[in-house]
């Protein structure tokens, strides 16, 4: 095994491992893709604070998010076609999510099913729910995931209308990939990918081919999907879900206090600060920008997440510091594995959790609880003063 250690190790290998149109799906934002870079490059505009003299041994960086315990304030965010990125990539990063001890999040538009992930896990794990017009599909959707016993339902509030990713559109990024000259060409040079796949339980959309009416292969799943997302989604409706639901609801893709405000109003358990990893509205702040807002908004009357731009435990711990209870990756455990399948995403795991924990110890605090905003050293103006 190659010595690992950061993201950026594994990263590298994943582009060489990885056919393109899926790496470029991964790394890509929407339009001019300026949201997407600035998720992790306002992330180093935050210093941090080193404090020396103090007692560093016993440190713990274990904490609950939403009531559940997790060695670190770290979630597995929802990817869709994870199951393209490595053979069965669901159920691989779920089983190292698992052993390590942070929660995985299933997305809608996974390859491997709900049922397959529950079948190769043995603790709860979330599922993000795309809401849809097919509102007899949704319901079932929101039913097998109850029978699967996933332990919260994270709604995605951003992806009404779909943003405009370049590389997808100039790639023909498909599930399992189109056979035109320029893809045979890449895959004919990413041989041990294509061995896995022959072997992988599914190669299209486990949760709807076969569930969806009128979708039974992939041939006729492309104009479904282009029609489902729902673009009159409401509070209204999420309040509806979250009564069908019955359970612990995260509410993903919040980016404005008002919106906070609201998701208060309909009883989210949690809320994620997100821009979709700068996937859909390019031009919008990043998330660690955001974040502040956000917090003096809501206060302590619902969990406060992050996702978008981690990539360092440096990272996580500025977002915790600033006051986030949670934070998630996409790209971090993506890399780790289409670099090296379920042993890449712990690598990712352990990577990260080291970063913070030293950096933490660093900044002479021992927990969690310990942590606030006087570690960190914010730019005047961060959050910008917009007219």
């Amino acid at each position: 095994m190659p010595v690992i250690t950061n993201i950026e190790d594994l990263k590298r290998i994943y582009r060489r491992r990885v056919p393109k149109m899926f790496y470029d799906y991964a790394e890509s934002g929407s339009w001019t893709e300026q949201t997407f870079r600035e998720n992790t490059s306002d992330f180093d505009e935050i210093r941090l604070r080193q404090r020396v003299a103090v007692d560093m041994s016993g440190r713990s960086t274990a904490t609950k998010m939403i009531g559940q315990d997790v060695t670190m304030p770290v979630a597995l965010a929802p990817v869709g076609l994870t199951g393209m990125q490595c053979a069965d990539g669901e159920i691989k990063a779920a089983r190292a999510a698992e052993k390590f001890g942070v929660p995985f999040t299933l997305s809608t538009m996974s390859i491997n099913s709900i049922e397959d992930v529950a079948e190769a896990t043995t603790k709860p794990f979330w599922f993000q729910l795309y809401t849809m017009k097919d509102t007899d599909f949704l319901s079932r959707l929101i039913e097998r995931a109850k029978a699967a016993k996933c332990s919260a339902l994270v709604i995605t509030l951003d992806l009404q209308i779909l943003g405009q990713r370049h590389k997808d559109l100039k790639n023909g990024l498909s599930a399992p990939p189109k056979l035109t000259p320029a893809t045979i060409a890449n895959l004919m040079t990413k041989w041990s990918w294509g061995l896995g796949m022959l072997g992988a339980k599914r190669r299209n959309f486990g949760n709807i081919v076969g569930h969806a009416t009128g979708v039974s292969d992939a041939a006729n799943l492309g104009a479904w999907t282009a029609e489902q997302f729902d673009p009159t989604l409401d509070w209204g409706k999420i309040a509806k879900i979250k009564e069908m639901w019955g359970g612990p609801v995260i509410l993903k893709g919040i980016l404005d206090a008002e919106d906070a405000k609201m998701a208060l109003q309909v009883g989210a358990d949690a809320i994620i600060v997100s821009n979709h990893g700068g996937r859909q509205l390019d031009g919008a702040i990043s998330s660690i920008r955001a974040l502040p807002s956000i917090l003096d908004a809501v206060g302590d009357e619902v969990e406060v997440h992050l996702d978008s731009g981690i990539r360092k435990g440096q990272d996580i711990l500025k977002a915790v510091a600033m006051g986030a209870k949670g934070t998630y990756i996409g790209r971090s455990f993506v890399y780790g594995l289409g670099a090296m399948g379920e042993a890449g995403v712990t690598k990712a795991l352990e990577v990260l959790h080291k970063e913070m924990d030293i950096s933490m110890a660093l900044c002479g605090r021992r927990t969690i609880s310990d942590l606030d905003r006087t570690i960190l050293m914010i730019p005047e103006n961060f959050e910008g003063r917009w007219q």
